[in-house]
């Protein structure tokens, strides 16, 4: 399950030259097998239509020629990968792949990851996403034992995938905020960064929590209730935690780099249009 939203690069890349031997072989298979190359194009489509629609709500001239380019620069897929990698090798650390390679290898285990992705690809249709929302509302106020849910519920926890979430997108908000500030268009303090940000939480949090579980039931809809929990067994054992954490560690990072951008190519797109 790869974060919704998501440190420099060049200490990236130093985690990365330090990691074992033994993994730094095994990381790129992992990887390969989880389709991360794919699901970062995914975040990339994603973080465009985005960045389309900030420039509408915040820049006085909309999407500028600068702005694209800015946009363009930063959503560059190369990059992004190198980041997520790198983030991710230096989270997983010493931890055993074995496990995870022999599932996400078998027919279950990229069964899993072809509707993860294809769900995540889907789910930027506005009008899909609706969907999905709208169909785990009615599900959730159905009021009746519903086993389905209750193995979401378990994947949700024993994955900390709410909480990750939210604490990814309130810190990609403070990075937004603090390239704001140091490109010039904004004067806040760190402080008034952290009150401004804190007062998105509720928020964030509802929002997020719906989008999850819309997604995770989207997603996992084909699976058969003995299928999805194989798949949550396996991200519920240490070696499956380890990857989740490590995926949002790769991500994160990659968000928070990208948010800080965007802050400053804000930051630039505002004074120019003040001269």
């Amino acid at each position: 399950m790869f974060p919704r939203f998501a440190a420099c690069t060049a200490f990236a890349l130093l985690v990365s030259a330090a990691a074992p031997a033994a993994f730094a072989e095994s990381a790129p298979e992992l990887l390969d097998a989880l389709k991360v190359d794919e699901i970062v194009e995914v975040m990339r489509e994603e973080g465009r239509g985005y960045s389309a629609e900030m420039a509408q709500d915040l820049l006085p001239a909309g999407q500028t020629e600068g702005w694209r380019q800015s946009v363009d620069r930063l959503y560059a897929p190369e990059a992004m990968q190198e980041v997520v990698r790198a983030g991710f090798v230096g989270s997983f650390g010493e931890t055993d792949a074995g496990p995870l390679l022999d599932y996400l290898n078998s027919d279950a285990g990229q069964k899993v990851v072809a509707l993860e992705l294809e769900a995540r690809r889907e789910m930027t249709d506005p009008d899909v996403e609706a969907a999905a929302r709208e169909a785990w509302r009615e599900r959730q106020g159905a009021g009746a034992d519903d086993a389905r849910l209750d193995q979401l519920d378990r994947f949700v926890a024993e994955n900390d995938l709410l909480e990750t979430n939210v604490v990814g997108a309130l810190n990609a908000s403070f990075q937004f905020y603090l390239g704001l500030v140091d490109g010039g268009g904004l004067e806040m303090t760190e402080p008034e960064i952290v009150q401004e940000v804190w007062m998105q939480e509720e928020a964030t949090r509802a929002d997020t929590r719906e989008w999850l579980y819309a997604y995770l039931l989207f997603a996992y809809q084909p699976l058969s209730d003995s299928e999805l929990e194989a798949y949550v067994d396996i991200s519920a054992s240490p070696e499956g935690k380890a990857m989740n954490r490590a995926l949002f560690a790769g991500f994160n990072h990659m968000y928070d780099e990208i948010s800080y951008g965007l802050g400053l190519a804000a930051a630039r797109e505002m004074l120019g249009q003040d001269l």
